[in-house]
C-alpha cells in the first residue's frame, strides 16, 4: 500500500493487531513513519506483525494484552509510553464474532463474552488512552472499530450487534466530552472485509462466500483490510481535523441499499 500520510515522530497503539484489519492498520501506520505499539492476546500473530514492520524498516513493539482486563489495558498504555515516550493515536480494533443462533437460543456465556471483548474492551481502552493523552497534553486521536451492524442488524448476531451499537455510543459520548482537550474520537464501521474472522463466520454458518459478497457489497466483492486501514489513517491524520464523533462506514455501499 502506498501511504499518503506522514506520522513520523508519532506513536500509535493498535489493538487486535495480530491479524486482519488490525495488522493491516499497524503496517500502514508503520509505513507512514509512526512508532507502532502492537497489542493483542494472540502472541504469535502479534510478534509476526512486529517482525513484518521491522523487516520493512519500521519501529514497533509487541505488548500482549487482554483488552477486556483492566490491569492489562493499564499496563499496555504504560508500556507504550515507556517504549516510545507518548501516545498520539490509538485504534481500538480487538473484537470477535462467534454467534450462530437466533437471540432466543443465544446462551449467556456467548453474550457475556461478546460484551467483554467487543464493548468492555473499548470502554477500558478509551478510559486509559484518554487519561494518557490529557496527562501528556497536546491532544490526540482515537478510532474505534465498530461495524455496519451498528446500523443494520444481521440474523443470528443479536449480541454482536448490540456490542457494536454500544461502541458507537461510547465513541460519540467520548467525542463530545473530550473535544475541548484536543482529543478527536471517531469510529470506522467495516462491512464485509476479507479477514480470518469473516472466513470463520461464513464456515460456521455454512455460507457461500460468493453469495455473501454479493449480498453485502454493491461491488460484489469483499473489502480488503488495507481499505479499512486507509480510513483509519485518514481519521487519525491532520487532514480530518474537523471530523469528530463520526461513524465512517467502509462497506462497499452495503448501507446504501
Amino acid at each position: 500500500m502506498t501511504c499518503g500520510w506522514d506520522f513520523h515522530g508519532r506513536t500509535v497503539l493498535v489493538t487486535g493487531a495480530a491479524s486482519g484489519m488490525g495488522r493491516a492498520t499497524a503496517l500502514a501506520f508503520a509505513e507512514a513513519g509512526a512508532n507502532v505499539a502492537v497489542a493483542d492476546v494472540a502472541v504469535t500473530g502479534g510478534r509476526e506483525t512486529v517482525k513484518t514492520i521491522e523487516r520493512a524498516g519500521g519501529q514497533a513493539r509487541f505488548f500482549p494484552a487482554d483488552v477486556s482486563d483492566t490491569a492489562d489495558v493499564a499496563n499496555m498504555i504504560d508500556a507504550t509510553v515507556t517504549a516510545f515516550g507518548r501516545l498520539d493515536s490509538a485504534v481500538n480494533g480487538a473484537g470477535i464474532e462467534i454467534e450462530t443462533t437466533p437471540l432466543a437460543e443465544c446462551d449467556e456465556e456467548t453474550f457475556d463474552r461478546l460484551v467483554r471483548v467487543n464493548l468492555r474492551s473499548v470502554f477500558l481502552c478509551l478510559k486509559h488512552e484518554i487519561r494518557q493523552m490529557i496527562a501528556q497534553e497536546g491532544g490526540g486521536t482515537i478510532v474505534n472499530i465498530a461495524s455496519v451492524n451498528s446500523f443494520r442488524p444481521q440474523p443470528h448476531q443479536a449480541a454482536y450487534t448490540a456490542t457494536k451499537h454500544g461502541v458507537l455510543g461510547l465513541t460519540r459520548t467520548a467525542a463530545v466530552e473530550y473535544a475541548p482537550a484536543g482529543i478527536r474520537i471517531n469510529a470506522v464501521c467495516p462491512g464485509a472485509i476479507a479477514t480470518p474472522m469473516l472466513e470463520n463466520a461464513m464456515k460456521a454458518r455454512g455460507r457461500d462466500p460468493a453469495d455473501v459478497a454479493g449480498r453485502l457489497s454493491l461491488l460484489g466483492r469483499f473489502g480488503q483490510p488495507s481499505e479499512i486501514a486507509n480510513a483509519v489513517l485518514w481519521l487519525c491524520s491532520d487532514e480530518s481535523s474537523f471530523t469528530m464523533g463520526h461513524a465512517l462506514a467502509v462497506d462497499g455501499g452495503y448501507l446504501a441499499r
